[in-house]
């Protein structure tokens, strides 16, 4: 992530409360007013049926936010795929493909039983999934209509599940979940380029829950008319090295230096929440968001390793579908494991049994 990115978005978040800043803020207003007119106009060109929306011959759940990354959309979508496999039911997820090399063609990153393409190609979240969710079937496309038809010709999914769908007006959906993060929902307020949102507040009246993420129990998190909402929360529960094996404590890495690395939304959580649990870093390196580590970005993680000398990386699981070479460097390697627990669960539970 370079120091622009990070500016931005502290900016976005409020963050950053100069008067410089806020100048900066009040010139692109003008422009977020623009976008946000603009992706109005087509939710409601949608809702009236002028732009066509298209549906699959079986249940879908969509899984997104109004904001750019951070929100957990990644854990939600692993422990909704978990909790429909273990209710019998075969599930596919539909997902962009963000960040693979494979374009917006219909690609098969998981059959159910096998993990048929790399991270390069098919991008790391959809990669992630099939990886953390035995017998789920993943499938890639910009035009995940085209790409649900293809999933039903070839393995007769039970139901679909939208990964990052809240924008994606083409495919209709059964149940919408819309994530927002307890602690900044709505970041400053604006749509982008003067904010982190991909669509006004209003846009919330499409949810039929909404699930605040990075809650806890003691955290207010403020109803919406009308619409469901519950609590989830997200910690590190283990690691797991990237040549392979069980999941470890993060305790086994106590007392020793490492390097953390991510190329996520916000990086600076998942430093924070290593920290809190008690490693011991020698340096953070934060990259893009989706970035695919070539060979410049991996020398600058071994150069940060040999001159701090620290003993071990440490990264997030989305990164480490993507580093996972790094065994061949003979460094010990560990992915974070992140965890999502629903504080009440039962509020997203009945809206699924109520689609089952």
């Amino acid at each position: 992530m370079t120091s622009c990115d990070r500016y931005f978005r502290e900016l976005w978040e409020g963050k950053r409360r100069t008067v410089g800043d806020k100048l900066l803020v009040a010139l692109l207003v003008p422009w977020a007013l623009v976008y946000g007119l603009i992706m109005r106009l087509r939710g409601f060109l949608y809702a009236r049926g002028v732009l066509r929306s298209y549906r699959l011959a079986a249940p879908v759940i969509s899984v997104g936010n109004l904001s750019v990354g951070g929100t957990g959309k990644t854990p939600m979508t692993i422990y909704l795929a978990r909790l429909l496999i273990s209710r019998g039911k075969r599930v596919a997820v539909l997902s962009r493909g963000y960040g693979g090399a494979g374009g917006g063609d219909v690609r098969i990153v998981s059959d159910g039983s096998r993990i048929l393409l790399p991270a390069e190609e098919a991008g790391d979240e959809p990669v992630l999934l099939a990886r953390s969710v035995p017998g789920l079937i993943v499938v890639t496309g910009s035009d995940r209509y085209h790409a649900g038809r293809e999933t039903i010709d070839r393995f007769q999914p039970d139901l679909f599940l939208l990964d990052d769908g809240y924008q994606h007006l083409r495919l209709r959906r059964d149940l919408n979940v819309l994530l927002l993060d307890a602690g900044k929902p709505f970041g400053n307020g604006w749509t982008l380029p003067a904010g982190l949102l991909r669509e006004s507040p209003a846009a919330v009246r499409r949810a039929d829950v909404v699930v605040y993420t990075r809650a806890d129990r003691e955290v207010f998190c403020p109803d919406m008319p009308d619409i469901p909402t519950c609590r989830a929360s997200h910690r590190l529960s283990g690691l797991v090295a990237l040549s392979g094996g069980e999941p470890s404590p993060l305790s086994i890495l106590s007392g020793r230096k490492g390097v953390a690395c991510a190329g996520i939304a916000d990086p600076d959580a998942f430093f924070g929440a290593l920290v809190r649990h008690g490693l011991t870093l020698s340096a953070t390196i934060a990259f893009g968001d989706h970035c695919r580590y070539d060979a410049m970005d991996r020398a600058a993680i071994m150069q940060a390793m040999h001159e701090t000398g620290a003993d071990y990386l440490v990264t997030t699981e989305k990164d480490a579908v993507k580093l996972v070479s790094f065994q061949d460097f003979s460094v010990e390697a560990y992915a974070a494991v992140l965890a999502l627990d629903m504080i009440d669960p039962d509020v997203l539970e009945a809206a699924i049994e109520k689609l089952l």
